[in-house]
């Protein structure tokens, strides 16, 4: 992976803060991008403790939350009526679509998706 900045999955967020050292090294020094979908699903999640919530919010403070506008929503609609990927997916996919920055997921469900600078990120 190369350039400074990255787009991350939801699943991203998740192994990172539960201390996988492997991405934790290959995200150093990276600027780092969310969907606000990604913020919602991580925020929103009912068994979160109060605990959790901080570490999740305190991470989100140190990213670039990228808000929904028509190009997101027009991409987002693309995807989905070419795809057969879930709605969050893709509205992350339109989100690292739009800012022209690589995504980094697990999810092996986006590589159906054109015109996506993909990078798949092993357990």
């Amino acid at each position: 992976m190369n350039g400074n900045s990255i787009v991350v999955d939801t699943n991203i967020v998740l192994y990172l803060l539960n201390g996988n050292y492997k991405l934790a090294k290959q995200l150093d020094k990276k600027i780092i991008y969310v969907s606000f979908i990604t913020e919602l699903e991580l925020l929103g999640y009912k068994a979160l403790n109060k605990s959790d919530r901080i570490i999740i919010q305190n991470f989100l403070n140190e990213c670039r939350i990228i808000g929904i506008n028509k190009n997101i929503k027009i991409n987002t609609i693309k995807i989905k009526q070419e795809t057969k990927v879930k709605l969050p997916d893709a509205l992350i996919a339109a989100t690292s679509q739009f800012i022209e920055i690589p995504l980094i997921t697990s999810d092996n469900g986006f590589n159906k998706i054109k015109n996506l600078d993909l990078h798949l990120f092993e357990i």
